[in-house]
């Protein structure tokens, strides 16, 4: 990768700029194998503040992780903690976007396309007609209402016995309180802890 640098690169010691240079290497391998990738660094100082923007062409995007600290290695870490997400979510949605199919797989689909054709010409009119009524005229499915009963017999349960439950089996859990005879949600969250709502 080529590194251009503007500004006072001199703050940098010789060691903190190879450590630097390697994770932008190891970045430009994630975003292509192939080609020379091209990184354009800008440092610059006001006052006690130390600002770095690392700028990397990728995919017909530019990206630009920018990290601003009294320490300026605090700085570029944070630059590229920012650019690597960046290159990281453009990766996936790159590798997610739908690509063409082989000829072979699109002619087999053709062919499955045309059976349940020939099925539902085989139907009674009336039963076509039923469908055409119930659906609906802008070709939309409207949402359908899944009603949960709460009061299936299941007893009273304190907060303990609740957390117990939302462990084993999903991550939520609508309940009576025990306590407060009132219906609560605990809600798992993502880092592990636990929200309840009570009514």
């Amino acid at each position: 990768m080529k590194i251009t640098y503007t500004g006072n690169q001199e703050a940098i010691a010789p060691k903190q700029r190879d450590k630097f240079e390697a994770k932008l290497q190891k970045m430009s391998k994630m975003l292509d194998r192939r080609g020379e990738r091209e990184a354009h660094v800008i440092i610059t100082k006001e006052r006690f503040l130390h600002k770095v923007e690392v700028t990397i062409n990728a995919f017909d995007h530019a990206m630009v992780g920018a990290g601003s600290n009294s320490d300026l290695l605090v700085a570029i870490g944070d630059a590229l903690e920012r650019l690597e997400k960046q290159i990281i979510r453009l990766r996936s949605k790159w590798r997610d976007t739908k690509r063409h199919k082989d000829k072979e797989t699109i002619a087999s689909a053709g062919s499955e396309a045309a059976a349940p054709a020939a099925a539902t010409a085989a139907r009674p009119k009336a039963v076509r007609a039923a469908k055409k009524e119930a659906a609906p005229a802008t070709g939309k499915k409207t949402p359908r209402v899944f009603r949960v009963n709460h009061k299936d017999g299941q007893k009273p349960m304190t907060l303990e016995e609740a957390m117990i439950e939302v462990e084993e089996s999903q991550d939520y859990l609508v309940y009576h309180d025990a306590g407060t005879d009132r219906l609560t949600v605990l809600l798992r969250r993502s880092d592990g802890n636990f929200d309840l709502i009570e009514s």
